[in-house]
């Protein structure tokens, strides 16, 4: 062909088909070989191309590729005739048995009579357990039954030589442990087939292998899997292992052992019946579960990872939870049980010296009393107070808090409730109303009731600090309503409307002390002595100034000229974040673990390139190293929360509220998705920026509302300075070099 040859001699360097790929292919006894490889032609080709013929025979069924991705992280992917076209330019391709025969062997290798035959047999399969296409093998030959019954039985045998081969042994159900945890961690197979045996076995690793860290690590995943994946598990391992033998693994120095160990008491507490939870939390108390989590955990002197953080959240939301039943229980008027407490607390308020029931009229005098106490402590009912507790939330707890201040912080209660009752400008602070609204309030800044998030780390430590940390949390809060109330002016004559604004100040002083993550109460107190309502209107003020908003015409004008450019500067800003990557946490019902995946967008911002890691990165990922890809042009849409497909399955995670904030999907083809649950919600605010704007629609996530007012009145207030004959650097300033000394400095605090 005449085009054929002008273009063979042609010194224009045509780009290569894009089916091509180069790689280097490795095989047992000969060297490693670069070569270019068609992906669409079939794995047999390749192999006839390299002369191998060993392989000629049964190569369709027995013989595959295994692509070693070597990356910032190394990623091992089994390439099959299904897959093949996954392959990248640079992989190291190495040449070894199918996952049906490479699964048949070390089935047969693990049930070997000899011990090193054994060992080394059993590491290989921990190591393949790991891909989904061997795993799915390997359990088609009953390869989980095998490995229970190992466990149950199988290691009684070697238990005989524990003590002349106690690190060969140790090893072994290591490895046995460690297959297990992977092959189940694919969800092949149901949790509901193991046996009382089995069980029984993996509950007594807790205890016998404390020393060894690794059997430990993974008899705890496997316990914290059993209860989470079913009911039943859920009663058989709560038969078999107690709070008692966890707590000591508590008290030791592996904070990885710790975090499976918090996981393990978290999973029991969460699938504990309701009537159960508090039982169980009782027995926590009993064994000091909080005072040993903060010694050995939270003060430890070490840093507590995202893991540890995470299951302490979990934790701290369960013990709260515990108050949502008293939250949501309306008082019965007719109780007297429940009367006698709103009576100990006029009691110890007034200390009345309550006349003898015999004498005659007392009945109608005491009457009166108690209608002019219930009025002083602030009741909205004078007559028959408890009416005002049948409110749900925050029902019964609301009671249950005034009568702990009342009793644990005496004076303080007292000097309340009398400084307000005898003041007649009317800017009393009714205790009884506020209490139930300063309760309410708590409840929803703390969610009691609501399961805990599946990415959230956000615990507090003070809330450790105490066996009854809410109700002290309330005896701090309720005394700084109080001061606030004072400060403001408010008054009680429209309560609702007094409550709301002083409220919303009482509110803001709480988050804006916790966000600073106080080690304690006292600490959390001293904060909100330094967040008085005058410091509060500075803030705001100056909060106000920051974020000015100019209203006169020009201004408007001007506004609406830059938009567009500041508007284009966040679009482009968003897309170089998607460029950059982000590493995604795999989450699924069955247990929490580090599982990764990472996607990226191409720097021509024509395709999403995605794939699954092994380990969070360090940094970015290559788009190489990413097996998948999505071309944009071929994303119909991009959906949030609730509309996305994976928030629509069956499970916990859709009615989590935090990760339904966090949640969204790319719908491309007809039924193809891509599901995502952002890390926090600033990294949400920027993919669904981003793939808004590469899909040509408009960004409306808070952080670009955010970042427009920003970039808007920084660019207003730069353009308006008087500016002309100044010289504007195109360079920042040096910085100076450190002083010789820092006397001059002191803490103003």
């Amino acid at each position: 062909c005449p085009v054929v040859l002008a273009l063979k001699n042609s010194s224009i360097a045509m780009p290569p088909p894009a089916d091509i790929v180069k790689v280097a292919i490795e095989w047992p006894g000969a060297f490693p070989k670069l070569m270019e490889i068609d992906q669409v032609s079939a794995c047999v080709s390749v192999l006839r191309a390299l002369h191998i013929k060993k392989f000629s025979v049964c190569v369709c069924v027995s013989a595959f590729m295994f692509a070693e991705m070597h990356t910032c992280v190394s990623v091992n992917v089994c390439v099959v005739e299904g897959n093949r076209n996954e392959i990248k330019n640079g992989a190291i391709l190495r040449l070894t048995t199918s996952p049906a025969q490479n699964a048949q062997q070390l089935h047969e290798r693990i049930q070997s009579s000899s011990m090193d035959a054994k060992l080394e047999a059993l590491k290989d399969l921990a190591n393949y357990s790991r891909d989904v296409t061997f795993a799915q093998e390997f359990i088609n030959l009953d390869g989980i039954s095998l490995l229970t019954q190992m466990v149950e039985s199988g290691t009684e045998r070697y238990q005989k030589l524990q003590k002349i081969m106690k690190p060969c042994f140790g090893d072994m159900l290591s490895f046995t442990l460690t297959a297990f945890v992977e092959l189940m961690d694919h969800g092949i197979v149901s949790w509901d087939t193991f046996s009382v045996a089995f069980i029984k076995k993996i509950a007594s690793y807790v205890n016998k292998f404390a020393s060894d860290i690794s059997i430990l690590q993974r008899s705890l995943a496997i316990l914290e899997s059993m209860v989470l994946n079913s009911h039943d598990l859920y009663q058989k391992v709560a038969q078999e292992i107690t709070i008692g033998q966890l707590i000591p693994h508590l008290q030791g120095t592996d904070q990885e052992i710790q975090t499976y160990t918090i996981a393990v008491i978290n999973a029991l507490f969460l699938k504990a019946p309701d009537d159960k939870r508090q039982e169980m939390a009782n027995i926590l108390a009993q064994k000091q579960l909080r005072s040993i989590i903060l010694t050995h955990v939270i003060r430890a002197q070490r840093a507590i990872n995202n893991e540890m953080a995470h299951q302490l959240y979990v934790l701290q939301v369960l013990t709260f939870n515990l108050l949502e039943d008293r939250m949501m229980t309306k008082m019965d008027p007719q109780d007297q049980a429940q009367r006698d407490i709103i009576f100990e607390l006029r009691r110890i308020a007034f200390d009345a010296e309550s006349e003898p029931n015999n004498s005659s009229g007392s009945i109608e005098k005491r009457k009166s009393m108690y209608t002019r106490d219930y009025k002083k402590l602030g009741f909205i009912n004078h007559v028959n107070p408890a009416m005002d507790f049948t409110q749900t939330p925050p029902g019964m707890l609301a009671l249950d808090n005034m009568l702990y201040f009342a009793k644990h912080h005496q004076d303080a209660y007292i000097r309340i409730v009398l400084e307000n009752s005898s003041r007649e400008d009317k800017h009393e602070c009714p205790f009884g109303r506020s209490s139930i609204e300063l309760t309410k309030m708590l409840c929803e800044i703390l969610k009691v009731g609501e399961l805990p998030s599946e990415t959230c780390n956000d615990f507090h430590p003070m809330f450790f600090t105490h066996d009854r940390s809410f109700e002290e949390f309330f005896c701090i809060c309720i005394q700084l309503l109080n001061k606030t109330w004072k400060e403001m002016r408010a008054t009680s004559e429209d309560f609702n409307k007094a409550r709301k604004r002083v409220m919303q100040v009482v509110k803001e002083q709480i988050m804006r002390a916790l966000t600073t993550k106080p080690s304690s109460l006292d600490q959390f107190k001293s904060k909100l002595q330094n967040l008085s309502y005058t410091e509060i209107l500075k803030i705001r003020q100056s909060e106000r100034m920051n974020q000015e908003d100019f209203q006169s015409r020009p201004i408007l004008e001007l506004k609406e000229k830059i938009q567009p450019e500041i508007l284009e500067l966040i679009k482009q800003q968003r897309l170089n974040r998607l460029v950059e990557g982000t590493c995604f946490r795999k989450l699924n019902s069955r247990r929490r673990q580090d599982k990764f995946w990472y996607c990226r967008l191409s720097p021509n911002h024509k395709v999403l390139h995605y794939g699954d890691l092994e380990e969070s990165p360090q940094g970015e990922v290559p788009h190489d190293s990413l097996q998948d890809k999505l071309p944009v042009a071929d994303i119909k849409a991009v959906v949030t929360g609730k509309d996305c497909p994976h928030m629509k399955e069956k499970g916990a995670l859709k009615q989590n509220k935090e990760v339904l904030e966090l949640a969204f999907s790319i719908l491309y083809d007809s039924s193809g998705q891509l599901n995502f649950i952002a890390p926090d919600k600033h990294e949400y605010c920027v993919w669904t920026d981003g793939l808004n704007a590469l899909l040509g629609k408009d960004m409306l996530s808070d952080l670009t509302r955010n970042d427009l007012d920003t970039l808007l009145s920084m660019e207003i207030k730069l353009r308006l300075l008087d500016l002309e004959n100044i010289q504007i650097p195109d360079a920042p300033p040096p910085i100076p070099k450190e002083p010789s000394n820092y006397d001059f400095v002191y803490d103003c605090n």
